[in-house]
């Protein structure tokens, strides 16, 4: 049957609704949002009651390196590097040590208790050893829980810098299926080769895009998220075609970005947010039609195998091995060692061994896509309550920033803060002059027990007071928490 463009409209459209709808609906029973859209998707394919037949994993890969890039971009774009500092290390060791350690057990696993010859297992294990930030946070921010101890920025870095570790694992194993001759230690200079390319790209390409927007003086707002889209996909781009991970540079890309001054922030932080939420159906959707529920049943028992050994023991060995370096209790390493998610990342990388033609890569396939459905189902359903259990949930009283439109030059950043004051505050009971704030900081309004306070220099400070404060930069933003004392 042949569509045409209108009919593909329609359908996509009455998809986008309809996750959407079902999402609203079920995500307060805690089941994370993109595992609904998944399942839209499968309900919508050839084996669905939608009966739309897709069996284009070129496609779906295609999609999938368009929408992954740009999710890394937004949630590099929104990561704070005020609050990745105290875990850089810890949160690198995670997506770099603790994604390999992950790939090699479950590759094992996988040769000894599966007909899988040592390197389709390696790849197996590849393909599932990254994690998936967007269904962890969608639950935990959804149910205003905080995490303590520094582990929602960790998770937050792990999450978004682990890609880049498991899709070269995943290529670079796929390589030495299907090249008899290849050895294993080409690999290592490889590596080092494309994470240090990477690296340097998206250090450099996220200091040209602040000189830039700042700079070339565009005649219409509008135009500035077309100019940045431009960026990013030139940094992935260009990175990967002078053998860098490309993935990587465009992490690191838009960290940079993020924590530098440039004007229209709040409009294309905002925009990036939308974009990347639209990827993540868009893509979820798509490998939703491209799976056959049909040629998972086979493959039941093997997936819940090693769905389980990667979840209770895969994954907690190669938390307990990346954080023993670390100063991090028993509890913080069981609760990541949970927070392990699998999602729609693995799934595209799947589609790799597919397209390369390795025998075993539909089995791969259908396996990797149970274990996304396991582990979601699983793990991301019981988020909050093992938070509580294991003592490391708090109330989340992280500042929220509004950023207003007063961009009235490159380097002026007006932020509106929001900053609960616990009643262990310091400056509870002080008076405003007392505090000694920077200069250039104001306080424009207090909202006490729900009602609004203007105050001036002889305002005392009670505890619960949820202060709305004006700053310019993150500095003094810094400045001002330490002289609360929060």
């Amino acid at each position: 049957m042949n569509f045409t463009i209108e009919d593909i409209l329609l359908g996509a459209s009455i998809l986008l609704f309809l996750s959407i709808l079902i999402s609203k609906s079920l995500g307060r029973f805690g089941i994370p949002a993109l595992i609904l859209f998944l399942g839209v998707g499968m309900l919508a394919g050839s084996e669905g009651i939608g009966g739309i037949y897709f069996d284009d994993p070129l496609t779906a890969q295609s999609l999938g390196t368009i929408a992954l890039t740009l999710i890394l971009f937004s949630g590099g774009l929104d990561t704070r590097w005020e609050s990745i500092k105290p875990v850089l290390w810890r949160g690198v060791a995670l997506s770099t040590l603790g994604v390999f350690v992950t790939a090699v057990l479950v590759g094992l696993f996988a040769f000894y208790m599966l007909n899988f010859s040592l390197l389709e297992g390696l790849l197996l294990g590849a393909i599932v050893s990254s994690t998936d930030a967007a269904a962890v946070f969608s639950i935990l921010r959804s149910k205003n829980i905080g995490l303590k101890n520094n582990l929602r920025p960790t998770l937050e870095l792990e999450s978004g810098s682990n890609d880049p570790m498991a899709y070269f694992l995943t290529v670079s194993f796929t390589f030495l299926i299907t090249n008899a001759g290849a050895s294993i230690w080409q690999l290592v200079p490889m590596f080092f080769l494309q994470m240090s390319i990477g690296a340097v790209m998206g250090v450099l390409m996220g200091r040209v895009m602040a000189w830039v927007i700042n700079r070339i003086k565009l005649e219409q707002e509008g135009l500035y998220p077309a100019l940045t889209l431009a960026m990013v996909v030139f940094t992935y781009a260009f990175t990967y075609l002078i053998k860098g991970n490309g993935f990587l540079a465009v992490y690191i890309a838009a960290v940079i970005l993020g924590n530098r001054n440039f004007i229209h922030k709040r409009s294309l932080t905002r925009f990036y947010d939308g974009v990347a939420w639209l990827m993540q159906i868009l893509m979820f959707l798509t490998l939703g039609l491209l799976v056959f529920p049909s040629h998972m049943l086979p493959v039941v028992g093997a997936g819940m195998l090693i769905s389980f050994f990667l979840i209770f023991v895969a994954r907690p060995v190669s938390v307990f091995i990346s954080m023993t370096f670390f100063k991090s209790t028993l509890q913080d390493k069981l609760y990541v060692s949970w927070v392990g998610l699998r999602g729609a990342v693995p799934i595209v990388f799947a589609t790799y061994p597919l397209l390369a033609g390795v025998e075993n890569s539909d089995l791969i396939f259908n396996i990797v896509f149970f274990i996304v459905l396991t582990s979601v189902m699983l793990q991301g359903t019981t988020l909050t309550p093992v938070a509580k259990w294991l003592g490391l949930s708090e109330e989340d009283h992280k500042p929220k920033k509004y950023q207003f439109d007063l961009e009235m030059g490159y380097d002026l950043k007006n932020e509106l803060t929001e900053v609960f004051l616990p009643e262990q505050s310091t400056a509870v009971g002080k008076s405003l002059v007392d505090l000694h704030l920077p200069k250039g900081v104001l306080i424009v309004l207090i909202n006490r027990g729900g009602k609004f306070v203007t105050p001036d220099g002889a305002t005392v400070l009670q505890p619960n007071d949820i202060l709305f404060v004006m700053t310019d930069n993150d500095e003094e933003f810094s400045k001002v928490n330490q002289a609360l004392g929060v």
